[in-house]
Order: C-alpha cells, then sequence, then structure tokens
C-alpha cells in the first residue's frame, strides 16, 4: 500500500571509501546504498523496503568522472547519465553508450541519476512494486504470470518463477561492449565482466545482480577493443521519455571492407538481464553486412523465445531490432 511515507534510518555519509565499507559491514543486510536516489526515494516512501541504515555514496570523490585508461576508458559509477551523454571522449569512441545514456527516463532524472544507479537498480515489476508477496519479495507465488496476470512488458527468456525484465538503458550497451564492472568491499577489488555482473533469478531470485550488500560498484571499465566502432541503440517504449524499454537492443560491429570482423550485440527488456546474443554475433561473424545477413541475425536472436500471455509482440519487435541494429544505418 503506497503511503508516501519513509521509514525511519539512521543516515550516514562518508567522504572515504573505507569508511563507507566498514559501514556496509558492520549494517550488512539492514543498509541500503544511496547513490542519485530516484530508485530509492521511491522504495522507502512506500515502505516496501525499511532499511535500519543508508549510507550516502556522493561524498565519494573516487566513485566520479570519466577517465581515459591504458585500455579504454574507465566511468566512476556516480558519474551522473548526463555527465555520460554528454562526455566528448564517450561520444567519439563509445558512443553505444552515449545513445544509451540519453534515453534514459527524462533530462531531469539523468541529471541526478548515475550510471551505477541505472545498472544496479532492482525490478520494475508492478506486483513486486506493489507489496505483493511473490516469489522476488520472499513469497511463493508470481503474479505475472498467471492466466490473467498483466504480463505485457515481462521477459520472453530465462524465466524462472520470476518473470521480470531488466530495467538498465545502459546495460545493454555495456553488455555489446564487453564492459568489465569494478567492484570494491572490504577485502578488496575484483573485475567481473557485464555478462556476468547481472544475474537471473535461477541465481538468485530476490538480486539482479552480483552485489551483495558489502559491495559498493566503483566503475566500469570499456575496452578499446570497441573504439570507433559501428554502433546502433533502439528503444522502443510506449512514451518516447520517462519510460522503460519494452524492447531495445545495442550493437557494435567491426567491419572492415564490408565484411563483419566482430560483433557485440545485446537485447533489454526480454530477460531478467541484458540478452547478451553471442549467437546473433557468430551468426553474423565473417558475414558481409547487408540485408541476408541481418535477416538471419534477427530469426537467430529469437530462437527459444517463450513468450507470456500478453508480450507475444515481443518476439516480433525483437527480431525487426536485431535485423535493423546488424543491417546499421
Amino acid at each position: 500500500m503506497i503511503t508516501d511515507m519513509m521509514t525511519h534510518f539512521e543516515l550516514y555519509q562518508p567522504s572515504r571509501i573505507e569508511d563507507a565499507l566498514a559501514l556496509l559491514d558492520r549494517h550488512d543486510k539492514d543498509v541500503w546504498k544511496l547513490a542519485g536516489g530516484n530508485d530509492s526515494l521511491d522504495w522507502f516512501k512506500d515502505r516496501i523496503k525499511r532499511p535500519k541504515a543508508v549510507v550516502d555514496l556522493a561524498g565519494l570523490a573516487e566513485l566520479k568522472g570519466i577517465r581515459q585508461v591504458a585500455d579504454g576508458i574507465e566511468i566512476g559509477a556516480l558519474s551522473t547519465l548526463t555527465e555520460i551523454e554528454r562526455n566528448p571522449v564517450i561520444r567519439e569512441k563509445f558512443g553505444l553508450l552515449a545513445d544509451a545514456a540519453r534515453m534514459v527516463a527524462s533530462p531531469q532524472i539523468r541529471n541526478a541519476g548515475t550510471l551505477g544507479g541505472n545498472l544496479a537498480q532492482d525490478a520494475r515489476c508492478w506486483y513486486y512494486r506493489d507489496g505483493f508477496p511473490c516469489y522476488r519479495a520472499g513469497g511463493n507465488t508470481c503474479y505475472a504470470d498467471t492466466p490473467t496476470g498483466m504480463n505485457r512488458e515481462h521477459a520472453l527468456f530465462g524465466a524462472n518463477r520470476c518473470v521480470a525484465v531488466s530495467p538498465s538503458d545502459t546495460a545493454p550497451a555495456l553488455t555489446a561492449l564487453e564492459a568489465k564492472m569494478i567492484i570494491r568491499n572490504s577485502k578488496g577489488q575484483r573485475e567481473v565482466e557485464a555478462k556476468d555482473f547481472f544475474i537471473g533469478p535461477s541465481v538468485d531470485i530476490k538480486r539482479m545482480t552480483i552485489l551483495t550488500p558489502r559491495d559498493i560498484l566503483t566503475a566500469v571499465r570499456i575496452p578499446a577493443k570497441w573504439a570507433g566502432a559501428r554502433f546502433y541503440f533502439e528503444k522502443v517504449s510506449d512514451r518516447k521519455t520517462w519510460d522503460f524499454a519494452l524492447v531495445s537492443v545495442a550493437s557494435a560491429l567491426i567491419v572492415k571492407g564490408g565484411v563483419i570482423e566482430q560483433a557485440g550485440i545485446a537485447c533489454g527488456g526480454v530477460e531478467c538481464v541484458p540478452r547478451h546474443l553471442k549467437v546473433v554475433g557468430d551468426v553474423v561473424k565473417g558475414e558481409r553486412q547487408n540485408e541476408d545477413t541481418a535477416r538471419l541475425a534477427g530469426q537467430a536472436a529469437v530462437r527459444g523465445a517463450v513468450p507470456l500471455n500478453y508480450n507475444h509482440f515481443k518476439v516480433t519487435l525483437m527480431q525487426n531490432l536485431v535485423t535493423r541494429a546488424v543491417r546499421g544505418v
């Protein structure tokens, strides 16, 4: 039930990442990490999430900024979506991510919303968000996956008790670009590939990413391999602003002499994780970039799709988007 009131919690605003990690260790499962706050405040006001401690990460300077590194570019997790959209290096070399960031919500939200927050946001299924006791919330029912369930926006692939999809617009782009996520906790730092950063309900139904309460996503690194490739990003939604994708596609193609040498392709809005279309990449690799190759790519993309009662249209939509992405503009 929506009450528009937040429950009591202790607010911490550390200025050093070591202090933030110590707070996460101390409070563990009772803690909530706050970045831009666009998603967090909704949870708090509706009283669905009731953390005892909130750690505001905004004061951690090392989580901000966009830097060129030896093998590509590193983006701090607290960099805003507007900064990513407008950064000249990202626009020139990794325009796919700039295009994806530009499609998130509205300008006001992009001004405050962070890359890390967009990647780590929770599922947007309304049954889950409205407090229904579904599997993801600890119950024993998926209310969307029923004969009368509202599942127009839900998954075509990878359903396992939960049919919610990843709502992030930047996630498919970073998956296509083979980005690496930099994660820190009090025990050290590790790198995780984007395709392994997101997890489905068969792995852990209560989480969308591998992040634990004690982890902080500090940065994202994009390899130089894709700098200047041919990029394509398209998002189809009911509204052009402040809406989540019904289906989106992100592709990076390295083409020489009209032949596709490398292909990174991912779709959003069709699975609980950004769907990495490795099979499609294998299909088009070594082929000429033309209508026939694009058509084969679209057909390969939707193999194995299992539509729900009200989202059959997503199969054709996904096929067409992948076809367009490989065809290019």
